[in-house]
């Protein structure tokens, strides 16, 4: 059965590449480091990204089935660590199996599954259109292709998907695409009351974990908050490293002015931006004395990505201008540029409480044009509708 496409990145239980973000921005001003000693430590490589031996490296660059569970290991660790220096180290290990005149199908879905995970959606989708071209009834390429193209609003095409899908896996799998794209595009209370109504013992713990998530999504955006909390609640009993779940609970947890709760729910979990940023939010709101470190670490953070051209958090970088920052005006330029690259709900949201803080309601009119095309039914953005942004 394909796996469950949401959530790629997930937290760990520490700030290392956050920290070693930070680093990375003073050193950008100054001169290479020399080591004073050639015992001296410059990185700690993660666990399982060395090899023991030469030989099971060189064979990796042949062989699919040394590679491929090699590079998928080294995808794991990424979502589960947060180092997204393993995503890297993924794509090296498939690079000479890309370079084959005819790669493996598997080859391309999981290359395609590292470009999302980069924000390189066109790439991606570009490497799906490879892989169902050799195998045309690939269930996971399938699924991979209707989530890239639900992120990027294209919710035509991902239904177009999720039929695909439908004839090479099971039904319940099939539900769970199709009717979380019919819960974005006018047929909310419908979708949600079809999940509700799946049979969820037999599906396999992740899509019982995926169904949750969608539920919980679905009880917000119908303005269910008790009903979304118990959905993300019962989700992270199954599944406490999901970190796309826990950043969406927390977001309940924050618009209910439920700070301490916030702080407690990403304890020792706050080595990516998504919860670093609701963590200080919360910070924020309660005056706590660590607020100005996490800021920094933000800050310093989003630096050095926009150093290095990297958009896979500008979404959470507006929310950090606009919630942390005070500075509506650089918060509505960089959720603009975020919706030129990905439209979900909360894209959405950003982007209209954005140009409301910044005082420029007219750069709000794409989102509420896709709201009103899409028929996209959300509770927390009904305000900006009726006053136009």
């Amino acid at each position: 059965m394909a796996s469950h496409p949401r959530g790629n990145h997930k937290p760990s239980a520490q700030r290392g590449w956050l920290w070693a973000a930070l680093c990375l921005a003073s050193a950008a001003q100054s001169a290479p480091f020399t080591p004073s000693r050639d015992t001296q430590v410059l990185a700690d490589i993660p666990a399982g990204s060395a090899h023991a031996a030469a030989p099971a490296l060189q064979a990796s660059r042949s062989r699919p089935d040394i590679a491929l569970p090699l590079a998928q290991f080294y995808v794991q660790r990424a979502r589960v660590t947060g180092d997204l220096r393993l995503l890297g180290y993924a794509e090296t290990t498939l690079m000479p199996l890309l370079g084959q005149s005819r790669p493996l199908p598997t080859v391309l879905i999981l290359h395609a599954t590292i470009l999302q995970s980069r924000h390189a959606f066109a790439a991606s989708l570009g490497e799906l259109t490879r892989a169902l071209t050799l195998e045309p009834e690939n269930a996971q390429a399938w699924l991979t292709r209707a989530t890239v193209l639900r992120v990027l609003g294209r919710y035509e095409e991902a239904l177009d998907s999720c039929d695909r899908l439908a004839k090479s896996t099971d039904t319940a799998t099939a539900s769970l695409c199709v009717e979380g794209l019919r819960g974005l595009t006018g047929h909310l209370q419908t979708a949600y009351d079809r999940l509700m109504a799946l049979p969820w013992q037999s599906l396999s713990q992740a899509a019982r974990v995926w169904r949750y998530s969608e539920l919980g999504e679905m009880a917000e955006r119908l303005g269910r908050d008790r009903e979304a909390e118990h959905w993300f609640v019962e989700g992270l009993k199954l599944d406490s490293e999901d970190l796309y779940m826990r950043a969406a609970y927390c977001d309940l947890l924050l618009r209910q002015a439920r700070n301490a709760e916030v702080l407690e729910l990403v304890r020792q979990r706050q080595s990516l931006e998504p919860l670093l940023l609701r963590e200080s939010i919360a910070e924020q709101h309660l005056g706590a004395a660590q607020a100005d470190t996490s800021r920094a670490i933000l800050r310093n953070t989003f630096a050095v990505e926009e150093e290095r051209g990297d958009a896979v958090h500008r979404r959470e970088q507006a929310r950090f201008l606009l919630d942390v920052e005070s500075q509506p005006a650089r918060a509505l330029a960089v959720a603009q540029e975020n919706w030129r690259t990905q439209r979900e709900p909360d894209d959405v949201l950003i982007l209209l409480r954005a140009a409301r803080a910044a005082h420029q309601p007219g750069a709000a009119q794409p989102a509420l044009d896709f709201l009103h095309r899409q028929k996209l039914e959300d509770a927390r953005s009904n305000t900006y509708r009726e006053t136009g942004s």
